[in-house]
């Protein structure tokens, strides 16, 4: 992705495409039932892929600030990437404990398919916020700003 947002001189529009792809696919794979093994798996293959568009933030944060600020940045937007899997994953298992899932084996929870799909849909939530927060930074056209 560092590449193609070289080559175009902008962050925002590769980071928003990065962003929109993972949240299509991310679409497919919990809300399309019954997907053959081998679909499933390209489309997490091409997912993964997709979100990797994320670490253009690293860039465009240090290049947000003034340069002497830029190690801050780098700290802060790290502890935000960590932050969404810490939230998320929680949010995600407690959802799914809400939907009442079945015991399996005396102990264990059993969820179906409209138990992950309702619970795995809270990540469009936090890709819609990441995606209007996106939106309202200021590109910093590959160049340091400050």
């Amino acid at each position: 992705y560092a590449p193609l947002s070289q080559r175009i001189g902008r962050r925002v529009p590769v980071l928003a495409g990065g962003l929109v792809a993972t949240l299509a696919l991310w679409s497919v794979v919990v809300f399309v039932p019954g997907l053959p093994r081998a679909a499933l798996v390209a489309l997490l293959l091409a997912l993964s892929l997709a979100a990797g568009a994320f670490i253009l933030v690293f860039a465009f944060a240090k290049e947000s600030v003034p340069a002497r600020l830029a190690g801050t940045a780098s700290g802060i937007t790290n502890m935000g990437v960590m932050l969404g899997g810490m939230v998320m994953q929680p949010l995600v298992g407690f959802a799914l404990d809400r939907s009442g899932g079945t015991l399996v084996a005396g102990a264990h929870r059993g969820y179906d398919f409209a138990a992950y799909r309702s619970s795995f849909a809270l990540t469009f939530a936090w890709g819609a916020a990441s995606l209007a927060l996106l939106a309202l930074a200021r590109d910093t056209r590959c160049r340091q700003l400050a």
